[in-house]
C-alpha cells in the first residue's frame, strides 16, 4: 500500500492561486498596520517550554506542541511514564500564539526599543486542536501590540488600525464587542464565585455562544462555582441584553458593574464615533493573561469571532521582573481570508507566452524580460497539442491573456494577446 501523501491533520497545502490570494490579503494587512505607525518584528517558532507553560495562556497551554529534549535515554522515558509528567521530556515547544513570544522579545530587547513600542507580528502558530471547520493545527495570526502606553491611547490606536484594516480588506458588517475583565470579576463576585474558581468559571462563561445560557449555568454548578443554577441562568439572560444605556438615568447601574471600567469603555466609544462598537458584559476572551479592556470582532453571518485582543499589563513583568503596560489586537486571518473579494485591478497584468519548439531560448528570455520590466507578470509555456487544456489551467492560475511566440515574433510589439476567461 502506498504511503499517505496528504499533510498532517489540521495542516494544509496551498496551491498557487490560494497562496496568491493569501499573500494579497497579508500585503493589505501589513500595509495598513505600517501606515498606522507599527513596526514588524519576527520571533522564533519555538520558545522555552517553561515560558509556554507559565500559566499565561489559559487552555491554549494544554494545546502546545512539545519538542522533546535531545539525547533522551530509555531510563528518561521510563521515569516520565512512571511520573505521568510528559513535559519532563521537553525543553522547547512550538508557539501557540504570538503574545507570549512578544513579551519575551520585549524583555530581551527593551534597551533597543522606543519607550512606547508598536509592533506587528504576522506568522504561523501551532495548537494541537481537534481539526474542524475554521479551526486548524497550524494557522496564521496577524497581531499588532502597543507596549509601554498605560493610557487609553493604546486601545484607541489598536481599534483604529483594526477598523481601517477591515475596511481596506473590504470586509463589511463587522462589529467590535468590548468588555473589561474588571466587569467580569464583578459579575462573578455577585454570583458568589470563590476566588480560586474564578479563572475556571470564566472559561465556562466563555462557552456561552456554544452551549447557551442553560449549559453555562449547569457547568458552573458542576464545577462548584455557584450553588443555584436557576438564579445564574436568570442573571445570564439579563447580561446578554445589556447595552450602552446603563448610565442613562432610567435605572441605577447593576451591582456587578465596575463603574470605572465601564467609564473607560464609554470613553473608547465616544472617541471612535464612526466605528460599530457594542458593550458585551459576557465577552471573556479565553487567555489568562488579560487584565483590563478586552475586545472581539463579530460578524452577523458567523457564529465565531474574526479576531480579538485586550490589555495584558501583567505579562511582561513575568519575564522582565518589572511590570510594563501592554495591549494587543489580533485578526483571525484564516477566518477572514476566504471571505475576501480579490480586486483584480489591484494586481499586475499576468500573461502567458506560448512558444513553439523552434524558438531560440535567448530571444524568448529577452522577450520575457522586456514584458517583466514593463510591470507584467509573465509565464512561459511550451505549445502542446491540447492547447485548450493548457489555457484552462493558466486561467485558473490567475493569468489574464496569452500570446503565441514563433521564430518570427520575438519582440513585444509583434505579439498579439488574446484575453483568457472571456
Amino acid at each position: 500500500m502506498a504511503a499517505s501523501v496528504t499533510p498532517p491533520r489540521g495542516m494544509r497545502d496551498f496551491l498557487p492561486a490560494e497562496k496568491a490570494r493569501r499573500e494579497h490579503a497579508l500585503g493589505v494587512i501589513r500595509g495598513v498596520y505600517a501606515a498606522h505607525g507599527f513596526d514588524e518584528i519576527e520571533t522564533p517558532v519555538m520558545e522555552d517550554s517553561s515560558r509556554l507553560h507559565a500559566g499565561l495562556g489559559g487552555d491554549n497551554e494544554k494545546l502546545a506542541f512539545a519538542v522533546m529534549k535531545r539525547g533522551l535515554t530509555a531510563d528518561d522515558l521510563a521515569r516520565a511514564a512512571a511520573s505521568g509528567d510528559a513535559l519532563a521530556l521537553a525543553d522547547l515547544g512550538l508557539r501557540y500564539d504570538l503574545t507570549v513570544p512578544l513579551a519575551r522579545f520585549y524583555a530581551t530587547h527593551r534597551a533597543a526599543l522606543p519607550p512606547v513600542f508598536r509592533s506587528i507580528q504576522i506568522a504561523p502558530v501551532w495548537r494541537a486542536e481537534r481539526p474542524q471547520k475554521g479551526r486548524y493545527r497550524q494557522f496564521v495570526q496577524c497581531d499588532i501590540d502597543v507596549i509601554g502606553e498605560a493610557g487609553q491611547l493604546a486601545e484607541l490606536e489598536l481599534l483604529t488600525a483594526t477598523v481601517a484594516t477591515l475596511d481596506a480588506l473590504g470586509l463589511t458588517g463587522c462589529t467590535i464587542r468590548l468588555n473589561d475583565r474588571r466587569i467580569l470579576q464583578g459579575i462573578l463576585a455577585s454570583w458568589g464565585v470563590p476566588d480560586e474558581l474564578r479563572e475556571r468559571a470564566l472559561i465556562t462563561v466563555d462557552k456561552l455562544d456554544k452551549i447557551g445560557v442553560a449549559g453555562v449555568a449547569a457547568e458552573l454548578v458542576e464545577i462548584g462555582a455557584v450553588a443555584a443554577e436557576v438564579e445564574v441562568a436568570s442573571a445570564l439572560e439579563g447580561l446578554t441584553s445589556a447595552d450602552w444605556h446603563l448610565h442613562d438615568g432610567i435605572a441605577p447601574p447593576p451591582a456587578w458593574l465596575d463603574e470605572a471600567a465601564y467609564a473607560d469603555l464609554l470613553a473608547l466609544r465616544v472617541a471612535l464615533p464612526g466605528a460599530a462598537i457594542e458593550f458585551d458584559p459576557t465577552l471573556v476572551r479565553g487567555m489568562g493573561y488579560y487584565t483590563g479592556t478586552i475586545f472581539e470582532i463579530a460578524h452577523p453571518e458567523f457564529g465565531y469571532s474574526l479576531g480579538g485582543g485586550g490589555r495584558y499589563d501583567g505579562m511582561i513583568g513575568r519575564f522582565l521582573g518589572q511590570d510594563v503596560p501592554a495591549c494587543g489586537f489580533s485578526i483571525g486571518f484564516e477566518r477572514i481570508v476566504d471571505l475576501l473579494e480579490v480586486d483584480d485591478d489591484a494586481r499586475p497584468r499576468a500573461v502567458v507566452l506560448v512558444y513553439d519548439g523552434e524558438v531560440a531560448q535567448a530571444p524568448l528570455l529577452a522577450l520575457k524580460a522586456e514584458l517583466v520590466a514593463s510591470g507584467t507578470r509573465v509565464r512561459l509555456e511550451r505549445r502542446v497539442k491540447n492547447l485548450r487544456a493548457l489555457l484552462d489551467r493558466v486561467t485558473a492560475d490567475g493569468f489574464d491573456a496569452f500570446a503565441t511566440v514563433t521564430a518570427a515574433t520575438t519582440d513585444a510589439a509583434s505579439l498579439e494577446f488574446r484575453e483568457l476567461g472571456a
